[in-house]
């Protein structure tokens, strides 16, 4: 698997994007956070994908809240790649790039849909715990919080 940084406006990455935004928002509704290309083409925001045999597998990014503190953004699996590991190599990218940039924490905001359920895993079984809101985040019945301390 080869993650590389990568512009969320490339052709090749609209599909996969398009389909992240719409199943997110088909049970989330205005609480699905997800960033578009444009969000995800801020200054404050790394994106990633990830290959295997020249084939988009997945994509995941890394907002900057302040000096101290990162954000996981749009992490996705293509289908077909579910259950394989890309989440996983993904997930474990974006802590060593936050642990990198010396983030004291690395939060996130994800569903409580039953679709949400294999990203919860993955986050639980990274050391991920659940949080109060934060940013601009308000809590709702849609979203829940997580954060990972990198002091460690």
């Amino acid at each position: 698997m080869e993650i590389r940084r990568d512009d969320p406006t490339a052709p090749y990455v609209a599909d996969l994007l398009a389909h992240h935004l719409e199943e997110l928002r088909s049970v989330m509704a205005e609480r699905a956070f997800a960033l578009d290309a444009t969000g995800l083409s801020a200054a404050t925001v790394t994106f990633w994908t990830a290959w295997q045999d020249d084939i988009l597998r997945g994509f995941g990014a890394l907002k900057e809240l302040d000096h101290t503190h990162g954000e996981v953004k749009s992490m996705r699996a293509a289908p077909a790649a579910r259950g394989t590991g890309v989440g996983r190599a993904l997930l474990s990218h974006i802590v060593a790039e936050a642990r990198r940039r010396g983030y004291v924490h690395l939060s996130l905001e994800t569903g409580t849909a039953a679709l949400h359920a294999p990203a919860i895993s993955l986050y639980r079984s990274a050391g991920f715990v659940s949080c109060a809101p934060f940013a601009d985040y308000e809590a709702s019945p849609h979203n829940q919080f997580m954060r990972l301390d990198l002091t460690d």
